[in-house]
Parts: structure tokens; C-alpha cells; sequence
């Protein structure tokens, strides 16, 4: 089971706040979209729900689980079920994507190493079922990767990990039309009863493909709006002019 409540969460940035009290409730099986302009706090929300430390939390909290997560490291939310498929991927070149996985798969596992054999099998498959190249694998991490070529490979990451939330900050950028659907592909894949997700993202075009149970809008830091699936339509017809006077009268 995965569930997520962000109970009137503030988040500041080098003295600025950012995230002016989010209120947010993602049960297990379900499936959000987090949508709105540039600058409303997207991002800052995905990675305060990391536990990134340059984002500081000034009020709320995070219940993962029935956990109070607020106070934890990036370390114990991973450990707990916690990932964050980044909008920009670092790259490292110094280790290859198979033994970054593989270091994370044991981490997961207690520090116990996962066999080596049953882990290349997996990944194999995995990779074959997102249609990579196959030398991705001993490849340096994202190094010299293209924005789709990162992308797919946050996928590849988030489908042999299997956690239990996955947080998706605009998946979908950059992709031409056959990548998006590969990554489409594989975030469905993913979906179960013990599976949870929070999309950000821009545009509708993802959400044809990945179709949400819940969308959020997000304007100045906070949630404007809730709906179906219908609400991203609206807004791809109407833009978010409407919603622009709520944000301002939070």
C-alpha cells in the first residue's frame, strides 16, 4: 500500500518562500497530475517530497504511509518507497547505469546484495520493453545521454526499483512523440494497487497516454483547483488565465 498526505506544507528557498500551504491527499493506486505555469512551486513541491535539503520546510507536513516523513533524509524516503524521476538528470560518468542500479536495488534490500544474475535478466527485459539501446547499460550514467535518451532511463530506473510513490517532474519534457509513448509505456506498466504517482507536468498531451484519476492546478504555490481528467482538457482550451485570480486571492 502507498498513500500520501502534504498537510498545509511551506517550503522557502534561500529565505523565499516557495510553496505558500499545500494541502494534497494521494491514496495507493492512484495516479495525479501536478499542472500550472512556470514559477508556481511544480518542482520545488517534487523535490520537498524528496527531501531535497536546499528546500526547507517552514510549516506542515509529509505522511508517507502513516509516517511522519517530514524530518527524514533523501536516504530513509528511498528506503521508505519514496522516488523522484528528476526534470534533469545528473550525469555520472564514473559508473555505469547496470552498477547504479544495482548499488540501488541493495540499498533498497538493507544493504544485502541483490544476485547478480536474476538483476541482469530483469534488466535486460526491462530495457527490451522500453526499446533502449541495450549498451545504455554499461553506459555512464546519463553521460553524453539526450534529454530522451535521460528520460527513458529515469523509467528504466523507476520500473527495477518498483517503489511505492513515484514522483514524475515533467517526464514527459522534450520528448518527441514515440518517446513519450515508450515512457507512457512504462509508467503504465507500473500501475497497481500498491503503486502510487504524482505527474507534473505542462501540457495534456502526457495525460493522453498516462490518464490521471485526479489533476491538480497549481498557481502561486498552492493548489487552485482538483477535477478528473476532463479539468486538464479545460485548461488546454481555456489556458489558466481563469484560475490566475484564485491563486492571487489565496
Amino acid at each position: 500500500m502507498s498513500s500520501l498526505i502534504i498537510d498545509d506544507l511551506h517550503v522557502a528557498v534561500a529565505g523565499e518562500e516557495i510553496l505558500t500551504g499545500v494541502n494534497l491527499q494521494i491514496n495507493s493506486g492512484e495516479v495525479h497530475a501536478l499542472m500550472g505555469p512556470n514559477g508556481t512551486g511544480k518542482s520545488t513541491l517534487s523535490e520537498t517530497i524528496m527531501g531535497n535539503p536546499r528546500y526547507e520546510i517552514t510549516a506542515g507536513k509529509l505522511i508517507f504511509n502513516g509516517e511522519d516523513i517530514t524530518q527524514l533524509t533523501v536516504d530513509e524516503r528511498a528506503q521508505r518507497g519514496v522516488f523522484l524521476a528528476m526534470q534533469y538528470p545528473m550525469e555520472v560518468a564514473g559508473i555505469s547505469n547496470a552498477d547504479f542500479i544495482h548499488a540501488a536495488l541493495n540499498a533498497q534490500n538493507n544493504g544485502q546484495a541483490v544476485p547478480v544474475l536474476p538483476f541482469l535478466q530483469k534488466l535486460k527485459q526491462t530495457i527490451q520493453f522500453l526499446e533502449i539501446d541495450p549498451q545504455v547499460a554499461e553506459r555512464g550514467l546519463n553521460a553524453d545521454f539526450s534529454g530522451g535518451e535521460k528520460k527513458r532511463n529515469e523509467i528504466l530506473q523507476l520500473m527495477m526499483l518498483k517503489p511505492s510513490l513515484a514522483i514524475l517532474d515533467e517526464i514527459d519534457s522534450g520528448l518527441d512523440i514515440d518517446a513519450l509513448k515508450i515512457v507512457a509505456k512504462g509508467i503504465n506498466a507500473m500501475r497497481d494497487d500498491n503503486f502510487s504517482a504524482l505527474m507534473v507536468t505542462h501540457y495534456q498531451r502526457l495525460l493522453n497516454y498516462v490518464v490521471p484519476d485526479v489533476v491538480h492546478i497549481m498557481m502561486n504555490g498552492h493548489i487552485v483547483a482538483t477535477g478528473g481528467p476532463e479539468l486538464a482538457t479545460q485548461l488546454e482550451a481555456t489556458g489558466y488565465s481563469q484560475l490566475a485570480e484564485a491563486g492571487d486571492n489565496h
